[in-house]
């Protein structure tokens, strides 16, 4: 089973991306759930969702501990949450941000992790070119499907379309594209390096 812990804040809609990821993976045929963790329920206020993806029926409902990987739409949340509490020693990372993990005063935290498995998009700008609004939550779908190779861009763009219409869904196509070759290119960096 994958599991994916998504932190951001109220009204970046992170409950939304776990959604679309649990559709995506549907799509692909396989199980998936989400569901998000609120505390206080404001604008701004830290929000967690979870989704999890898994050949077979999955009958945990709990909320998830040791993520296989985290998506952390909202930088700022670094120095208020422990947001790499439980992340396995060989998952995932993806930051909305156009710094480096050294610039986001998290490399400790990273030098533990594979290079390949962490990138840092600058969701919130893509999403600012392609929709006109700082919505990173699609965009950052599209990163996963570039680091992870768990689900396909194909079932990314499925299931925008599957939540919104029109130039909205196709913006967040568009972002979610531009995401996903943003990581493509990271991770081919490091092969050079």
């Amino acid at each position: 089973m994958f599991q994916t812990r998504i932190h951001g804040r109220g009204g970046q809609g992170v409950v939304t991306a776990a959604e679309m990821l649990s559709i995506a993976a549907f799509l692909e045929g396989k199980h998936a759930q989400a569901f998000p963790s609120f505390g206080s329920e404001r604008t701004g206020a830290p929000v967690v969702a979870f989704c999890r993806i898994n050949n077979k029926e999955i009958r945990l409902r709990e909320p998830i501990m040791t993520p296989d990987s985290i998506i952390i739409q909202d930088p700022t949340l670094l120095n208020q949450v422990d947001v790499f509490q439980g992340l396995k020693p060989d998952g995932y990372v993806i930051i909305n941000s156009g710094k480096t993990f050294g610039e986001l005063g998290i490399s400790e935290i990273a030098a533990k992790l594979r290079a390949e498995r962490q990138v840092c998009v600058p969701a919130t700008e893509i999403a600012m070119k392609h929709l006109g609004r700082p919505m990173p939550n699609a965009v950052l779908l599209g990163a996963f499907a570039g680091i992870t190779g768990i689900i396909t861009l194909e079932s990314v763009a499925a299931a925008i379309r599957n939540k919104f219409s029109g130039k909205v869904a196709e913006g967040n196509i568009s972002a979610a594209t531009a995401a996903f070759d943003y990581a493509k290119q990271q991770l081919s960096l490091l092969e050079v390096i």
